[in-house]
C-alpha cells in the first residue's frame, strides 16, 4: 500500500479558518448581527415557541386519528419541545441568578 501525502496548502488552510495569509480576518466573513444578545435571546425563544406549537398541533392530529401522522414522530416533536423548554428556563435561572450576583457586589 503506498501512501501519498499531498504538499500542505497554508493559504487555503487560512481562508478555511476566516483569516488571510497574513492573520488578518477576512472582510467577506459574516459580522454579528445588530441586536446582540437581545436578538439571540428573541429569535431563541420565538424557536422554542414554534417547536412547541408543532408539538401540540401533531399530539391533536393523533388524537384525531389521522393516519399521516405517526405516533413516533409525535413523541419526538414532545421531547424536541421539553428539550428546548428545559434549556430555556436553564438559561433564564442563569441569567436571573447573575443579575442578583451582580446586584449583589459592592461597589
Amino acid at each position: 500500500m503506498e501512501l501519498k501525502l499531498k504538499p500542505f496548502d497554508f493559504a487555503q488552510a487560512a481562508a478555511r479558518a476566516g483569516l488571510q495569509t497574513d492573520g488578518q480576518p477576512l472582510r467577506n466573513t459574516q459580522q454579528v448581527q445588530p441586536g446582540g444578545f437581545a436578538a439571540a435571546m428573541s429569535d431563541a425563544l420565538k424557536s422554542v415557541s414554534a417547536t412547541q406549537n408543532e408539538a401540540t398541533r401533531l399530539q391533536q392530529e393523533v388524537q384525531l386519528d389521522n393516519p399521516s401522522v405517526s405516533i413516533e414522530q409525535t413523541m419526538v416533536a414532545m421531547q424536541k419541545a421539553q428539550i428546548g423548554f428545559q434549556a430555556t428556563l436553564t438559561v433564564r435561572n442563569r441569567l436571573v441568578q447573575a443579575y442578583t450576583d451582580i446586584m449583589g457586589m459592592q461597589v
